[in-house]
């Protein structure tokens, strides 16, 4: 189906809208996946915050142009399905989840606040533990002398207590 002049700018201006706001892009080839997969991917996006979207690549070419997605315009070429997201691991992490259990979703490319990325450098990505997960991790490191220095001090209450007693 063929858009009209007004359809096709208003899809330029909702994919500009977007990779303006995204911090991270990411590219994959769809071709072959069944309508339920693609919806079970879909909301899968839409769980973690990415919108997965497929787009006339031309119009996506001209819509990232003055963008920081604009570096990887040229793998904008056949089936592709386009996630973007404001977190910079989401859409690597969701697509890259999916085609682990679909071969028929192969990540093509993305780029990451300006700086693009190949299918590897994707799903390396991807492998980035959440921000969730990195401030716990952080905060058990930050309370690890803390809680450290209370056993001792515990221990060292107990110590006394046996000599005195």
């Amino acid at each position: 189906m063929s858009l009209n002049r007004s359809e096709k700018q208003a899809s330029v201006e909702e994919i500009s809208a977007l990779a303006a706001k995204a911090q991270s892009l990411v590219l994959a080839e769809y071709r072959g996946i069944a309508v339920e997969q693609m919806t079970k991917l879909r909301k899968q996006a839409r769980e973690n915050g990415v919108h997965l979207q497929v787009f006339k690549n031309t119009l996506a070419k001209r819509a990232v142009s003055g963008t920081s997605c604009e570096v990887i315009a040229g793998e904008m070429a056949g089936p592709l399905i386009y996630g973007f997201s404001e977190d910079a691991v989401a859409a690597a992490r969701v697509i890259n989840d999916f085609a682990k259990t679909n071969d028929k979703l192969v990540i093509r490319s993305g780029v990451v606040n300006g700086k693009a990325l190949d299918a590897a450098g994707v799903k390396t990505l991807a492998s980035i533990p959440s921000r969730e997960v990195l401030l716990a991790r952080l905060l058990g490191v930050m309370q690890a002398p803390v809680s450290g220095f209370a056993v001792a001090l515990g221990q060292l209450a107990k110590k006394r207590e046996t000599e005195a007693a």
